[in-house]
């Protein structure tokens, strides 16, 4: 019997084993993973930010632990050789409703203790003479780096303390005894088949399918229940000849009704410049490709009470989104608010991301990190940007709980 299997082979699920394997020397650690490589999905498509804190509410999961992460981030990476830029980030309010957002902002990344400095429009056109807006926020801690490259070296850390991480291995049950916890597993790397692990832990960080795995060990079900709802995130990137457009990330002012940042301008650690996202409702959880169906996604989405709710609450936003998505002159004008002199030909293609939105029956967006646990197991339900941010902080109070649950 395993101590410990980790289920997920995204950066949280790999930081959690990490961790695992930090506390207890020797300990019998497995990562499954039911892609070909580690972070496929959320980690390895996301914009590569290392973000300060500055969106959240002070006291929460969230806030407390991207701080704490960013730093441990920054030590991870320059302890493995991984790049990373202290870039900067501008918040840019183009309308006077976002300046007033953009004071609460300000108050809130105060209190959550980040150096920050207010600009006027024209300081803002004077540090960054590309972009336009009546005020901006500039958060000196934001920074850039690359997520997949970090999940890779964590699998590598995993696997030199003693832990091993199978690839393609998917999870077909959970089984929770008095004793341990029963896997069953379909495929493996080393094509071995239908087969199955037993653990004394198990810790499932699956991201897309978290309530899919969460409803095999009964945690989601009855009231509480929630469902994954996938949210295309579409990028474009920049030609080289626009790579110096700008010298710190762009951001929009976010509505705080939504937990989505708004499509921004980012600098990439290869030199380049995306632009996005845009956050599309999708109809395939893993379907990256613009207009993919999943059936089973689909069935699922049109089942639970919680999306017709979210449809209800945000249907002009959700027409909006759409809208923009088809259109790259919608998509543009997104841009062009804060970034005027960018064309049309300026948008070339970047592959989209699928952000894992938890979504309860009665259509809340969850905001914050949400574990769900059995006395064996824990799971990881909503894992929200900044998780890649916070991935070790995050696997340290997965650890803690699951320790708890014993």
């Amino acid at each position: 019997m395993r101590d410990v299997v980790v289920v997920g082979g995204g950066i949280v699920g790999l930081a959690t084993a990490y961790e695992v394997l930090r506390r207890r020397p020797g300990a019998d650690v497995l990562v499954v993973e039911k892609e070909a490589e580690v972070a496929r999905h959320q980690t390895g498509h996301n914009s590569g930010v290392i973000h300060a804190g500055v969106y959240y509410a002070p006291g929460s999961l969230k806030a407390r632990f991207c701080t704490e992460g960013a730093a441990r981030t920054r030590e991870f990476c320059t302890e493995h050789g991984i790049p990373f830029s202290d870039t900067g980030k501008l918040v840019v309010a183009t309308t006077p409703v976002e300046v007033a957002r953009l004071a609460d902002l300000t108050e809130r990344a105060r209190a959550n203790g980040l150096a920050l400095t207010s600009l006027t429009g024209a300081e803002l056109r004077e540090r960054e003479p590309h972009v336009s807006g009546l005020a901006a926020l500039h958060v000196h801690a934001t920074g850039i780096t690359d997520y997949a490259a970090a999940c890779r070296a964590l699998a590598s850390e995993v696997v030199a303390a003693g832990g091993e991480v199978h690839t393609s291995t998917a999870v077909t049950s959970i089984d929770e005894g008095t004793d341990g916890v029963r896997l069953g597993l379909d495929g493996g790397s080393d094509g071995s088949g239908a087969t199955s692990e037993t653990a004394r832990r198990v810790v499932v960080c699956a991201g897309l399918q978290a309530d899919r795995l969460a409803a095999m060990s009964g945690v989601n079900d009855g009231p509480d229940a929630f469902r994954i709802v996938p949210f295309r995130g579409e990028y474009f990137r920049l030609p080289a000849s626009r790579g110096d457009i700008v010298s710190t990330l762009i951001y929009p002012v976010p509505d705080p009704e939504l937990p989505f940042l708004g499509v921004h301008l980012t600098r990439t650690i290869d030199g380049g410049v995306t632009v996005g996202p845009n956050a599309v409702l999708g109809l395939s959880r893993e379907g990256y490709r613009k207009g993919s169906v999943d059936l089973r996604d689909l069935a699922d989405l049109a089942r639970f009470p919680g999306t017709w709710q979210v449809a209800r609450t945000h249907w002009r936003t959700g027409l909006a989104e759409q809208r923009d998505s088809w259109s790259r002159r919608g998509y543009l004008r997104l841009v062009q608010r804060y970034c005027p002199e960018l064309t049309l030909d300026d948008l070339l293609p970047e592959p989209a991301g699928i952000r894992a939105q938890a979504v309860l029956r009665d259509g809340t967006l969850v905001h914050d990190f949400l574990l769900r646990r059995t006395e064996r197991t824990v799971h990881v339900c909503n894992a929200p940007s900044p998780a890649a941010t916070s991935a070790f902080p995050i696997a340290r109070h997965i650890v803690d709980v699951a320790t708890a649950a014993a």
